[in-house]
């Protein structure tokens, strides 16, 4: 695999992440490795300071980011993520949030507001969960359902309820700390709430709708965006397994009670565990270059070439856990130990195949 982050980087990140998760929070360090590097703005255009990078770089990035740490992985990919907005936000408003050396968006893909359209713009009450790297961010999105000032539902071209994002202020909202799962602890995934905030018009916006600015990729689907990137981070997270479990068994203090052949049997495990992976590796990339290459040169992806997209990306993401789990029985009990390297990465692991997007193979 590609060597996306240099040994110094990747040696910084080894030495804070024990401390991030202690904080709840990625480490100060951390955070200053990712402003330099232009993390939280990968999928930002140039125009507005981002790095000019595109999502095949960036799912790359993103696999050795969570290899390298879990939580800081998953906070890039969901708060970079959240950057790919930039393509659909008011150009004006675009250019001032950006302009921030630190910016970072957190938010939420569930609909847990409502915003009533006034005539200065909205008034917008709700509350929203798992909003990844909280604690830092300066920039939340929120989804929120339209109504009239007379409690109405707006409603869309279909006859539905309307739905639409809003861009809220890091002093706007109130942090509702409540993060408390077993893995992931550095990703300071909190909810957040805002009551009776008034917004500008300019504060709404719709992806996949109107794109602002003209820099390719941001047509890329929104849904196979999603699948591929969290995908990559139980790669990543998954590698970072393996390799641990190959140390520890080696290692181990008792290994002369075992036999030659349960020995064999280990390497044979652990060796079919590492070509599983890396074949539906070479699958997923294989599917997701197509549909990159597609969007490049026609301007779309065929229905066809989408559906692989996100079929290699379900099959690897749940090939990764099955692993971890089939692979967990041969660490001995430093693998339970919670303050082991071990133990985090496989809690992060299986906090992050929680997500709902990722649930079902098929």
């Amino acid at each position: 695999m590609s060597e996306t982050l240099t040994h110094t980087w990747q040696e910084k990140v080894k030495a804070y992440t024990a401390l991030s998760e202690e904080m709840g929070k990625l480490h100060p360090e951390i955070l200053e490795l990712a402003y330099q590097e232009n993390w939280f703005k990968l999928f930002v255009p140039e125009v507005y300071g981002g790095p000019g990078k595109k999502l095949p770089e960036i799912l790359r990035l993103e696999e050795e980011l969570a290899e390298a740490d879990g939580s800081l992985g998953w906070t890039i990919t969901l708060c970079a993520g959240a950057g790919w907005f930039a393509g659909f936000l008011n150009p004006a408003l675009a250019a001032e949030i950006f302009a921030d050396r630190e910016v970072c968006f957190a938010g939420s893909g569930a609909v847990g507001g409502v915003a009533v359209k006034t005539k200065q713009g909205y008034l917008i009450n709700g509350k929203w969960n798992y909003a990844s790297g909280a604690l830092h961010a300066t920039i939340f999105t929120a989804n929120c359902t339209l109504k009239n000032e007379s409690g109405d539902d707006i409603l869309d071209e279909n006859g539905s309820p309307k739905i639409m994002s809003f861009i809220l202020k890091k002093a706007e909202v109130k942090i509702l700390p409540g993060w408390s799962y077993f893995g992931l602890i550095a990703t300071g995934s909190h909810a957040f709430e805002v009551c009776n905030l008034s917004v500008n018009e300019n504060r709404a916006f719709k992806i996949n709708q109107q794109i602002e600015v003209a820099n390719c990729g941001f047509d890329y689907p929104f849904l196979q965006l999603a699948e591929t990137t969290l995908t990559v981070n139980s790669l990543g997270m998954t590698n970072h397994f393996i390799k641990l479990v190959e140390q520890s068994f080696y290692a181990r203090s008792g290994l002369g009670r075992y036999s030659e052949a349960q020995i064999l049997f280990f390497n044979n495990e652990l060796n079919r565990s590492k070509d599983e992976l890396l074949t539906l590796r070479t699958q997923f990339y294989r599917a997701f270059d197509d549909s990159w290459h597609q969007l490049m040169s026609k301007g779309e992806i065929e229905d066809d070439k989408l559906k692989e997209v996100s079929s290699s990306s379900r099959k690897l993401a749940h090939t990764c856990w099955k692993l971890a789990a089939a692979l967990f029985p041969y660490c001995g009990l430093e693998a339970a130990k919670k303050e082991s390297e071990m133990n985090r990465v496989w809690r992060d692991i299986y906090t992050a195949s929680q997500h709902a997007l990722l649930t079902f193979e098929s």
